[in-house]
């Protein structure tokens, strides 16, 4: 598969959002000897679910896989897995620095105005809806950040000495959930700032509101959008896989059919971020 360069685009080419799926992390709580996000779900790896959800979505490229070096040979493996151009990037050590890594990767089309949007999202969420990161493109490009989240009725906020607090604010507090997207530029200026002062947030938005002013819009999650955390997420993944719309066969969507590289027949679906699929974003 060959990997586009940014001299491969048009010079008048409209600017697109870029899609980086991470799968540089080591996945001790899950256990094993392989990275999760090359375990089997279904017919293919799990990372390689939310990367051809990116590639249905009109406007989001390049997709960049953000890989650990030693798992280079399984990252080939899912290129083939992928009916897009997936361009791979060894992360660092620690999430952050990944993020920092992929982003730096993206810098010639950022300055160049090709890239004016980063979706981010975590391979361990597979079960991820094309109308959901559709969702987040679209807030991410009216609002300039956009995260999804799921209210927490059973989260409990817990002061500093320890003591529970049950106050009105309970009824704001939520999970949040990826991909997380910002205005290219300005994700790119705060993790070069948070580097330099040595600061590694454990997420994209938690970098993004610490190092700069702009205020971040919500969308409303979905719960099939979980974490495979342990062993038996996956079992619960692969139990949900029948009902995602990502299963349906192409009588129930539209699209061309496409010849894959072994010579079997795709189907392609494109989803248009503009027009609208769920909810409108609130916050």
């Amino acid at each position: 598969m060959r990997v586009k360069s940014p001299s491969d685009r048009s010079p008048a080419a409209p600017a697109t959002a870029a899609g980086v799926v991470l799968a540089a992390g080591s996945g001790t709580r899950f256990g094993g000897s392989v990275n999760k996000a090359y375990l089997r779900l279904g017919e293919r790896s799990l990372v390689s679910w939310s990367l051809d959800v990116m590639a249905r979505i009109d406007g989001i490229s390049p997709l960049v896989l953000v890989i650990r070096q030693e798992d280079r040979r399984h990252a080939e493996e899912v290129l083939d897995e992928v009916d897009a151009e997936v361009e791979l990037v060894h992360g660092g050590s620690t999430r952050h620095h990944s993020e920092l890594l992929a982003f730096r990767h993206l810098r010639p089309r950022i300055e160049a105005g090709t890239v004016d949007s980063i979706l981010v999202h975590d391979s361990a969420r597979p079960l991820l809806s094309v109308d959901l990161c559709a969702a987040v493109l679209r807030a991410t490009r009216a609002h300039g950040a956009a995260v999804p989240v799921l209210e927490g009725p059973d989260l409990t906020m817990v002061r500093e000495g320890g003591d529970i607090s049950s106050g009105p604010h309970r009824s704001r507090l939520v999970r949040t959930q990826t991909p997380q997207g910002f205005e290219a530029s300005s994700l790119l200026q705060a993790y070069e700032t948070a580097w330099g002062q040595e600061f590694h947030a454990t997420d994209t938005a938690g970098c993004f509101a610490r190092c700069t002013d702009r205020p971040i819009r919500w969308v409303p999650g979905e719960d099939a959008n979980f974490k495979i955390t342990y062993a038996h997420d996956l079992l619960v993944a692969q139990r949900l896989l029948p009902v995602t719309p990502r299963t349906m066969t192409h009588s129930a969507v539209s699209g061309p059919a496409t010849p894959d590289r072994s010579g079997r027949t795709r189907h392609r679906d494109r989803a248009d971020p503009a027009r609208p699929s769920g909810p409108a974003p609130a916050g």
